[in-house]
């Protein structure tokens, strides 16, 4: 019998995305059905049930994201606000679920549960309905926050931590001010592990969505700011399932501050959070609950985010990492289980060595302080591409990119050794992840070595034209490897030449398929623009590589080719923003580089001229700047 009513709800939820707008005149007995099933059912009918809602909350955000939304009684938007209208019943119906919790909940990771569900579901209405749904939780967080029952407690803190994203700031900033010294407190004092969990996982949803630059009220101040670093820092002891949630509250309290241009308020604190975490890492029992990936993502972000006064600290990372991962690779005769554990954590170790790198590489003050280490960190690095893990390949190769940046030319003496590792990442279609990375790694050494990197074009060129000839390719590598064929050309200028004849009947073939692709759903849509972009970055590369040089004549016959491309994105009407930037770019590239003989053709063309004013009039500020100059260069090409 329970197996036929869960097969009756899935039936409905499969219903509420397919028929939504069918459902009008059910919607009655519908909410009758499920309400019933949700409180007297057992568990997996009630999840299902609840699921239902979920499904129809998705729908209505949806409509209301693609079509904009306000809830007025005569919006001529195509949503029935069936969430909206059963609120009054709906909300007292999940808030009900959210005392259901089980003992044992949080340490069993891939548990599902009636509260969790509800939960979840409580915050797809928030999303849905915004404000309204504010005045009907309320009451049930200040009825039950203080009572002796552990479950009431956790419950109205997950109703809280539920609802923060929807309601605007206005309504929450007041209520938030009110719970936070309390919130702060049940998490240092709260005698239930359970409650501590969600009060630090509210905190972390407070801080990622009203900690922002663009609230204007500010929930953490001056005041605050301390007090909230106290409680973190000392949470991070806790048990491991609590101890992982304030180290995600702290990754969102770091990001609150990246758009601060002033000194960060947490500067004078950086050296005990950065202290704290590197601590949290050590634990025995850091494999629990993702304790150890969490402080390594709230180290990073806190070290991305920082600012120029704590650069010193950041510089002192550096050796530490380092040393840890030397240790990751000295160890010997590991189990399996052991390998994996290693492997993780090298993979961790390799992406904070990325962030530190990118954030002293983009400052001069530290950016030659930094070169000191360079040598000390490419021996590890290529240590680990030696162990053949993917992860840990992907993350390596990231941070060798943000490497190749801060050294600039530097890194040809790094080449010899590296270049190995590069093709395999090349040639790694099976882990296409690992060949992405690489392909974007190519256009990094690019823009640091310039024509430096010309011993290795041969190799480099071979298998990205391999690669964008292979079925066995993950379709979404190919658009970067075009853009990477434009990163080339600009390095390497006329020398490019002899690619030429391989490179641009490829780059032709894919302009020809990808003008005249018919999108079938958004995701078809989204990826027909990215590779549309990443050739017309290929043509733009390759122009302006040619540029100013005695052999730009050889890019002639191709001129018509990159227009008539150019002409049908236009007419096809289904270019994004990034697209129309670049399109409008390589327009103004035709015209720079090939002079009289492009500016003619370009005359010629009508769609050519309706695009460019088009773009001229974009309310996006860069694709003017783009048609700006692209109309400055036709000018004086048609007139040189």
């Amino acid at each position: 019998m329970c197996r036929f009513a869960v097969l009756h709800i899935e039936c409905l939820v499969a219903i509420s995305s397919t028929y939504y707008d069918k459902l009008a005149s059910y919607m009655q007995d519908i909410f009758n059905v499920t309400a019933k099933a949700v409180r007297e059912d057992d568990e997996p009918v009630a999840l299902q049930a609840i699921e239902f809602w979920s499904s129809i909350c998705d729908e209505e955000i949806d409509i209301l994201d693609e079509y904009g939304g306000d809830y007025t009684a005569d919006s001529d938007i195509p949503c029935y606000y069936f969430v909206k209208q059963a609120l009054p019943a709906l909300v007292p119906m999940l808030l009900e679920t959210l005392l259901k919790q089980e003992e044992d909940q949080d340490q069993d990771e891939g548990s599902w549960n009636l509260a969790m569900a509800g939960g979840t579901c409580l915050g797809l209405v928030a999303r849905t309905v915004g404000d309204d749904i504010v005045p009907l939780v309320m009451p049930f967080i200040e009825e039950h926050i203080t009572k002796p029952d552990w479950r009431q407690r956790e419950a109205a803190t997950y109703a809280f931590g539920s609802i923060l994203e929807g309601p605007s700031p206005e309504k929450l900033i007041p209520l938030v001010n009110v719970a936070l010294n309390f919130m702060l407190t049940a998490m240092m004092k709260d005698p239930n592990n359970h409650v501590k969990d969600t009060t630090a996982w509210t905190l972390g949803r407070i801080f990622e969505f009203l900690h922002v630059s663009t609230v204007q009220t500010r929930v953490i101040t001056h005041g605050n700011c301390q007090q909230i670093l106290v409680v973190l820092l000392q949470s991070m002891k806790d048990v491991p399932n609590v101890a992982e949630k304030a180290c995600g509250a702290l990754y969102f309290l770091a990001q609150g501050y990246e758009d601060v241009t002033s000194v960060s308020p947490l500067s004078p604190f950086f050296q005990d959070i950065v202290h704290a975490l590197l601590n949290v890492t050590h634990r025995e029992d850091a494999g629990e609950s993702r304790l150890r990936t969490a402080a390594y993502e709230t180290l990073n972000e806190v070290v991305r985010t920082s600012r120029d006064e704590t650069a010193p600290v950041v510089m002192q990372l550096v050796p530490v990492i380092m040393m840890e991962l030397h240790q990751t690779l000295e160890a010997q005769k590991l189990s399996s289980d052991e390998r994996e554990k290693q492997n993780e954590l090298q993979g961790l170790l390799c992406g904070c060595l990325q962030v530190i790198i990118q954030k002293l590489g983009a400052s001069e003050a530290t950016k030659y302080a930094f070169m000191q280490y360079a040598d000390q960190i490419m021996e590890p690095f290529l240590r680990v591409f030696a162990c053949r893990n993917a992860t840990v390949h992907e993350e390596a190769m990231l941070a060798i990119g943000a490497l190749a940046y801060a050294v600039g030319g530097n890194f040809i003496m790094y080449m010899q050794s590296f270049y190995p590792y590069l093709e395999m990442g090349l040639q790694n279609s099976q882990e296409y992840q690992v060949c992405a990375v690489t392909v974007g790694v190519v256009g990094d050494l690019c823009r640091a070595l310039e024509d430096k990197i010309l011993p290795y074009c041969d190799g480099i060129m071979t298998q990205l034209l391999k690669d964008l000839s292979s079925n066995q390719l993950h379709r979404c590598v190919k658009p970067p490897i075009f853009s990477c064929l434009g990163d080339i050309a600009l390095a390497i200028g006329e020398n490019f030449e002899k690619y030429l004849i391989y490179a641009m009947p490829m780059l032709q073939s894919a302009a020809e398929l990808s003008a005249h692709a018919v999108a079938t759903d958004d995701e078809m849509l989204e990826y027909t623009n990215e590779l549309r972009n990443g050739i017309l970055e290929a043509f733009s590369g390759i122009l302006q590589g040619f540029k100013s040089c005695p052999k730009t004549q050889l890019l002639m016959p191709y001129a018509p080719h990159i227009l008539q491309f150019l002409d049908r994105l236009y007419n096809e009407k289904d270019m994004d923003e990034v697209v129309m930037k670049t399109a409008v770019g390589v327009l103004g590239d035709l015209a720079d580089t090939l002079g009289a003989h492009a500016g003619t053709l370009i005359n010629q063309s009508a769609a050519s001229k309706e695009f460019l004013g088009e773009c001229l009039l974009s309310d996006d500020q860069f694709i003017r700047e783009s048609a700006d100059w692209a109309k400055l260069a036709i000018s004086r090409a048609v007139s040189g």
